[in-house]
């Protein structure tokens, strides 16, 4: 569960008393209605079909019996695994540089949590700089976050687009931003995003390169943790220090290798290694 909704549950525990409900109490228990309670809007969200092709690498979706989508299923028990001894609810996937394979990696990843029994999960794509999710899927002319910073008497839930009829939405950034962080550091966007960390089961957020810009950072304190992709042959190793070492807080869990020569000797047909 999220930290606030922890913090709320102990809240109201700790201040309610047999046969009476203190103001701090009532409060604590409103709040935690309100991230707890799912809007009817996210059943009714409006359906966006993904066009689906080979091409797109999109294994989770076309070949989810080959090698690549058994490497990302193996991904997504290692999350669950790791989610039964700590925090886990949230996470955003970067990488040092562009082109190192992040969007693949978050997008083949949302899909095989949406594809559990029961699993609600989110996908935003959280570069609002230079967003790719959108096109990677094939959709166009979408209603995302710029346009809720604008507008401001709409509810987040109101731009949410559900994916193939998966358990699987999207919230896409709309229009390209110049300046993100003023979404991204904003009271209101942390109270959306408490909101929907209550409403679904995983959020993944296809985050920026931590070089040279300062998202990463950002959303490192909205999101439980981060994983980073590694590309052989693409990641400059001084850069990736040196990103590394300007995150505040990384809450770093795992590296993804994307594209290991070893992959190279598997001997499978139409094999698969990592994502571009």
């Amino acid at each position: 569960m999220s930290k606030i909704y922890n913090s709320l549950r102990r809240m109201e525990m700790e201040n309610h008393s047999p046969g009476a409900v203190g103001a701090e109490s009532a409060h604590a228990l409103e709040l935690l209605n309100n991230v707890r309670m799912e809007p009817a809007e996210l059943e009714e969200a409006p359906s966006a079909k993904v066009t689906i092709s080979p091409e797109l690498r999109l294994v989770a979706l076309t070949a989810p019996k080959s090698l690549g989508a058994e490497k990302f299923q193996a991904l997504m028990r290692g999350l669950e695994t790791l989610r039964l001894q700590r925090e886990l609810k949230s996470l955003q996937v970067t990488s040092s540089v562009t082109s190192e394979g992040k969007t693949l990696v978050a997008a083949n990843l949302a899909v095989t949590l949406a594809k559990r029994s029961n699993a609600k999960v989110l996908l935003v794509e959280g570069d609002l700089r230079r967003p790719a999710l959108t096109p990677l899927f094939g959709l166009t002319k979408l209603r995302g976050l710029a346009h809720w910073s604008t507008e401001r008497e709409n509810d987040l839930v109101r731009y949410l687009y559900r994916l193939n009829n998966l358990s699987l939405w999207f919230l896409s950034t709309g229009i390209a931003c110049d300046q993100p962080s003023d979404i991204l550091q904003s009271a209101r966007f942390a109270k959306a995003f408490t909101r929907l960390n209550g409403w679904f089961d995983w959020i993944v957020v296809d985050s920026t390169p931590i070089v040279p810009v300062v998202d990463v950072n950002l959303w490192s304190r909205l999101v439980d943790v981060t994983l980073l992709v590694v590309r052989e042959g693409v990641t400059p190793v001084k850069e990736l220090k040196k990103g590394l070492a300007s995150l505040d807080n990384p809450k770093l869990v795992g590296v993804i290798l994307n594209e290991a020569s070893e992959c190279d000797q598997v001997n499978y047909k139409n094999s698969y290694c990592g994502s571009k």
